[in-house]
């Protein structure tokens, strides 16, 4: 779940044009453009584009490509977006040693985090038994076909899905000669360029607050960046027993179990679609592991917000 990151609204002065506004439901939440340097409003455009990607592996629509590949059916030829993600997910997938897997979506459910029902009596025979079919490098693709080596696998991007929804958004501006825009979806957020006056795009990073109230952490610049947030302080769910689980899966593991880790956020020159996938994979590597995998990737601008031994709050930077 992506939720830190959110649009500090920017007045109204005039660049080479007023700026166009644009805002809706998407992807299972809501999103924000801001784009100067042209008259044209491309929201039809722009929304056709959201069907594309939904269409394509979205694991809430039953008749996409993901869900139908999901569900077992054969011979079907992914299209460019999946065959993107497929890509990013496998570099990512790589790098993270498998922290980052979209085939944990069997896992997802199961802990009632996704969109089939989740099981009642989840017990470690039963996770055991679904981690057998999770590893992203037990599924390829050919001849633009995707290949399980096990039926059951279950892909799910959704930890990548709404920063490559994103990009796929930000690049069509750019195809439109569009050099000053702000793309926000769900809290990620892609920029380039400026406002009017010379002045950055400013974002903040909300408190992971429990007790579902916002505020703001901090506020930052953010120009030719994107930036992607992940935590669990939000979306959980606590059984009976007063057992707490959280939507981010470890594929290590199987179980979703609460870290000393609260929120990551991962800023960077990349795509949108890395820098999701990126703090999904921090969120399940814990804070010592992601500290150490930044030494590697000293691209990677991260705040991490965390619970140290004396149960304070504290933040890392790097």
């Amino acid at each position: 779940m992506i939720v830190f990151s959110i649009l500090i609204s920017c007045n109204k002065e005039v660049k080479s044009s007023e700026a166009i506004r644009l805002q809706g439901p998407v992807f299972g939440t809501t999103y924000s453009i801001i784009y100067y340097d042209t008259e044209i409003n491309y929201n039809k455009e722009i929304q056709q584009l959201f069907d594309d990607v939904n269409q394509s592996v979205s694991t809430y629509l039953p008749e996409s490509d993901i869900s139908r590949i999901n569900s077992g059916e054969t011979n079907i030829k992914i299209d460019d977006y999946f065959q993107e993600v497929m890509k990013k997910s496998a570099q990512i997938f790589k790098e993270t040693d498998g922290y980052f897997d979209p085939t944990v979506g069997n896992l997802v459910n199961a802990w009632g985090f996704g969109p089939e029902k989740p099981l009642n009596q989840l017990d470690s025979a039963k996770v055991n038994e679904l981690m057998t079919y999770v590893g992203f490098d037990k599924v390829t693709v050919e001849n633009d076909e995707i290949i399980k080596q096990y039926a059951e696998t279950y892909l799910d991007f959704n930890s990548i899905a709404k920063g490559y929804g994103l990009d796929v958004i930000a690049r069509f501006l750019e195809s439109k000669q569009i050099k000053n825009y702000l793309v926000e979806i769900g809290g990620e957020i892609r920029t380039r360029g400026e406002k009017p006056g010379g002045r950055s795009w400013m974002v903040q990073i909300e408190s992971p607050n429990t007790d579902g109230t916002r505020s703001s952490y901090d506020v930052m610049p953010l120009r030719d960046k994107a930036m992607a947030s992940s935590g669990n302080y939000r979306k959980f769910r606590v059984t009976e027993s007063g057992e707490k689980y959280v939507h981010t899966i470890n594929p290590k593991t199987g179980y979703a179990k609460e870290s000393n880790l609260l929120a990551a956020t991962v800023i960077a020159k990349l795509d949108c679609a890395d820098v999701d996938a990126y703090a999904t994979a921090f969120m399940a590597m814990g804070l010592k592991k992601t500290q150490a995998f930044l030494k590697t990737k000293p691209e990677l601008k991260v705040n991490l917000i965390y619970v140290d031994e004396n149960e304070e709050l504290k933040e890392f930077r790097n």
